[in-house]
């Protein structure tokens, strides 16, 4: 499920956007600007420690390689790190859909995108479809698997 990770690639792409600190998906949308072929991706990312369950996350795909603008502020080790797609946007889908949510809705961040309702919800926090809640659900399995040690010394 896990594709590769190019730190170097992630990191020159990080520097060409200009990515800031808790900013995924901002970085990402601007990363799929300026990668020519890159496929801008949601879903979630797990590593070991805090906060010990899956962040929602953005980042790309780049001939079946990761490309996170986000990677040097994560300030984890790029080996740890997990990726769950929960849904893949080209650049055109992306546009569309942001276009849209900005006549539809002008006064909300046109990011994350969750598609269609019906939503699912986790906890209190709203996702998108079943497909969605699923890939949430695996990325919290694997959290819980890597985590286990640090979970029951709590």
């Amino acid at each position: 499920m896990n594709k590769l990770l190019d730190e170097k690639l992630s990191v020159e792409v990080s520097e060409l956007v200009k990515s800031k600190a808790n900013k995924p998906f901002d970085n990402a949308y601007k990363a799929v600007l300026a990668v020519t072929g890159a496929v801008y991706v949601q879903g979630f990312l797990v590593f070991p420690g805090k906060p010990y369950k899956p962040i929602e996350h953005s980042w790309l795909e780049l001939n079946d390689v990761i490309v996170d603008p986000n990677l040097p502020h994560l300030n984890k080790n790029p080996a740890t790190l997990w990726y769950f797609p929960a849904q893949r946007l080209t650049l055109k889908q992306l546009k569309a859909i942001i276009e849209e949510s900005q006549e539809d809705y002008p006064e909300d961040d046109p990011l994350p995108i969750y598609g269609d309702a019906p939503y699912e919800y986790y906890g209190d926090v709203m996702l998108g479809g079943k497909d969605y809640l699923q890939v949430y659900q695996a990325a919290e399995a694997k959290c819980k698997e890597i985590n286990q040690v640090n979970l029951e010394n709590n």
